[in-house]
Formats: C-alpha cells, structure tokens, sequence
C-alpha cells in the first residue's frame, strides 16, 4: 500500500467499515490494514468477524466494534442482548447497535428504552451506539429515538445502517446533536464519501464518521471516492 498525505484529525474520526455480507476474510484483513496504516478510530464488523479483526488490530491503537441487530434492529431484544456479550467477550470494544423501529412507529417507547437499556448493560464497558436509522422516521420519531437513547445510558447515537432509504444527512446530525447536547456523541453514518461530506457532517454536529471510502475521506488525493462494494 503506497504512502500518503492524509488529514490525521479527520482519521481519528472515522470507524471504518466494511458491513458487505459477503465480504471475504481477505477483504476484510485488507480493511484492517488501512486501519492501522491510516490511524482510523476503528474497524466496524458484523459480530462474527470480530475475533478475526480484534486478533489483527490488537496493539494498533485502532479499535474494534460490532453491530448488533443489524440492519434491521427488530430481533428480540434477548437476541440482541446475546450478540452484544459474545461481540464483547471476543473482543469488541464498541457496539453499534440498531433500534427497533417496529416499537418507535408504534409509540411503544418502553420498549424502545428496554432494548436500548439491554443491550448498554451488556456491552459495558464498551460503549454503545444507537443506530435509528433515520431516513426512514420522522423528525418527531428522529426526537423521540434520541431523547430515549440517551436516557437508556449509550454513548452516541447513530444515522443510518446504510442499508434504509437514504444515508446521513446534515440535517439529521444538526438534529440528533441538538436533542443529544454536547456530552453525547453523535455519528454521521451512510453515504459519505468524500472529505467534503466528512467535513459537512462534523460541521453540523457529527464526531464520528461512518464510512466504507475512509481512505478517499483522508487522502490528498480524493479522486478514488467510491467504497468498493463493501457496504457503509
């Protein structure tokens, strides 16, 4: 892999992310690797992949972390609770999980908070982000889904799996940031690409970027914008 200029404050921020079912162990070594040479906060997997990358990231100051639920987040919370624990225990140092959207749309906030709660207590002490997938709800739901994610203790919230009807938007992270305030942390995830786009999510209130062309985001050279496949 060629050595270039990159905007290492930018790295910092990013969880670089290959979430493409049918990724190969090779590629996702491969994700790994520009991890550590490019000084990402983490590498983010499905839970099965996470003794793999936590074994290749290990001592690289590059962090590994797992979703839960994912894409879809309308598992039981049991299941959830379960994926969480084996994520943590195989080295996992932050979850990134996805909200039941089911139980928002149907004002069964209880619920909501019980799943969020759940799956805090078992990742501990990794953090926990929400993903609630925001392209599909309301802005009213947006409120709602954040206000109750903060009060179920997890650490960010999160835009998009990647995998709804649209990706992060500035919009949508002003939002979450006003509804969260500033000791929250906020997570611009889905379809960004770009060092402008990286920019314009932080900008409106993101400290923490979820993208799949991290090393685009990073590189002097932002010609190769494209995330290979690999998913958000």
């Amino acid at each position: 892999m060629s050595k270039v200029l990159f905007n290492q404050k930018l790295a910092s921020m990013i969880d670089h992310t290959i979430l493409r079912p049918t990724a190969s162990e090779e590629e996702i070594l491969a994700v790994c690797e520009e991890a550590i040479e490019y000084k990402f906060a983490t590498v983010c997997v499905y839970s099965k992949n996470i003794p793999l990358v936590a074994k290749k990231l290990k001592g690289s100051g590059v962090l590994p972390i797992a979703v839960v639920g994912f894409p879809t987040g309308i598992v039981a919370t049991e299941e959830k609770v379960k994926e969480a624990k084996m994520a943590k225990e195989a080295g996992a140092l932050e979850i990134d999980m996805v909200i039941n959207l089911d139980q928002l749309r149907a004002r069964d906030y209880r619920s909501v908070l019980e799943d969020i709660e759940a799956v805090v207590v078992a990742a501990a002490p990794a953090l926990t982000k929400v993903i609630i997938e925001a392209s599909n709800i309301s802005d009213d739901e947006k409120i709602i889904a954040c206000a109750l994610s903060k009060a179920a203790g997890a650490a960010f919230v999160k835009t998009s799996t990647g995998f709804g009807k649209g990706g992060a938007t500035t919009h949508d992270v002003a939002l979450m940031r006003r509804v969260v305030g500033e000791k929250m942390g906020v997570k611009a995830s889905g379809g960004v690409r770009t060092r402008q786009e990286a920019e314009a999510m932080i900008a409106a209130g993101a400290n923490r970027i979820g993208a799949s062309a991290s090393v685009a985001i990073v590189s002097a050279d932002v010609s190769s914008s494209k995330d290979g496949g690999r998913g958000y």
